[in-house]
């Protein structure tokens, strides 16, 4: 059995270092698969229409290999698997401090910004909300910068995209509050974590309306992913005994499962297949070292896919729309992606990296003040103790 992986608390854990430098390149490929995925929702479900490109990868990818609809979750699925398979041993390392300082860093001030636009571009009636309202409140307005609007009832969704969010940040707090596990026992967190989603999605199969909570359900179908990305993280680093990761895995199957039988899952009914694929994939992937990884476009796509993953719909209708009667759906959709990739350059060099520097700047800045204050305490505890000799050989006197 591998040996525990706790270190006293007052020095930082040090977990196995794995290598993927795949990382990239699966980045770059579940970015351009949550792309297809919402022009294939475009063309076929709200336009009723058809195009030679996902004709092209019906017949190439999606029927052959039996993947969900659209492609629908293979780029979700693929940056949740990521997700759990690269913070994992961040989460054993670091401080909590540090360690949530370093995933919102990356991730809030873009999120922000977008979320802003979104909304922007809503009160302008240039966009439309992602659920079923005609505009946003104030107070929904403000709620969504802090991913409040999912759990409403109805769900207030001015960003949609950015429900994968709420996986992600419920992730991280998570591995915080399961620190001191991940450092002793790491298999059972996704032990855990898979009981947790399975009585979530119980709870509101089962539970009456209006006491249930929908957005909980989705969360619940979709942390199995991050899960075995962090299982995949503790067998490659050998955390645990392969039978409990084998344990582990098949909890996240029975999530999986419950998800699709209750059709907690939106498109079809391979999400497990599709996911089995996906796991494949980032194994296989991630531990590649050949030439595709290090392309220069793949690079470019990787680092910046996250603001492209938060900023394409928000270009995507509005393009599509008025291009498509002048110059056909193909360089409609060609426009699309470029103005994608110039509104993604932009918001990467102006808001990503600003944004992150600026809030890890902060973060070492009070960590140094800190660090300061509690010597000049250790430094004042130490002179209060010290007793001169001869008070003390007066005080042995009176004794």
């Amino acid at each position: 059995m591998p040996a525990p992986v706790f270190l006293p608390e007052s020095s930082e854990a040090v977990p196995p270092r794995v290598y993927l430098p795949g990382a990239d390149l699966l980045r770059a490929l579940a970015v351009a698969a949550v792309i297809y995925s919402h022009i294939s929702f475009y063309v076929i479900d709200d336009l009723g229409s058809g195009w030679w490109l996902i004709d092209v990868v019906y017949g190439a990818l999606i029927e052959p290999a039996q993947l969900n609809q659209h492609l629908s979750f293979v780029g979700v699925a693929t940056f949740m698997m990521l997700t759990g398979a690269l913070v994992t041993r961040s989460a054993i390392r670091d401080r909590p401090g540090k360690f949530l300082t370093n995933r919102l860093s990356r991730l809030v001030p873009a999120f922000w910004v977008a979320i802003a636009i979104a909304i922007l571009l809503v009160r302008l009636g240039i966009n439309g909300m992602f659920s079923g309202q005609d505009g946003i409140s104030n107070t929904q307005a403000l709620m969504s910068f802090f991913l409040g609007g999912f759990f409403l009832t109805p769900e207030v969704a001015v960003l949609g995209v950015t429900w994968t969010l709420t996986v992600q940040f419920l992730f991280y707090l998570a591995c915080v509050a399961m620190r001191p596990i991940l450092r002793m026992r790491p298999v059972i967190m996704p032990l855990g974590g898979a009981a947790l989603c399975s009585l979530v999605l119980l709870y509101n199969i089962y539970a009456p309306m209006p006491y249930t909570v929908p957005m909980l359900s989705k969360i619940a179908a979709t942390l199995p992913a991050v899960f075995l990305g962090q299982i995949m993280y503790l067998a490659w680093a050998r955390l645990a005994p392969g039978r409990w990761l084998i344990v582990a895995v098949l909890a996240q199957i029975h999530v999986i499962l419950v998800a699709t039988e209750f059709r907690v899952y939106w498109a079809g009914e391979n999400y497990l297949w599709t996911i089995t694929v996906v796991a494949a994939a980032v194994v296989l992937i991630g531990r590649y070292d050949g030439g595709p990884t290090r392309w220069a476009f793949v690079k470019w796509l990787s680092t910046r896919s996250y603001i492209i993953y938060l900023v394409h719909t928000l270009i995507l209708y509005r393009v599509v729309e008025n291009t498509t009667p002048h110059v056909g759906p193909t360089l409609a959709f060609g426009l699309f992606l470029v103005v994608t990739a110039v509104v993604a350059e932009f918001g990467y060099r102006w808001v990503e990296l600003p944004g992150a520097r600026a809030i890890t700047a902060w973060r070492n800045k009070r960590s140094r003040v800190e660090s300061k204050n509690e010597l000049v305490r250790r430094h004042s505890g130490a002179s209060v103790r010290t007793i001169h000799p001869d008070q003390s050989a007066g005080r042995t006197a009176r004794t």
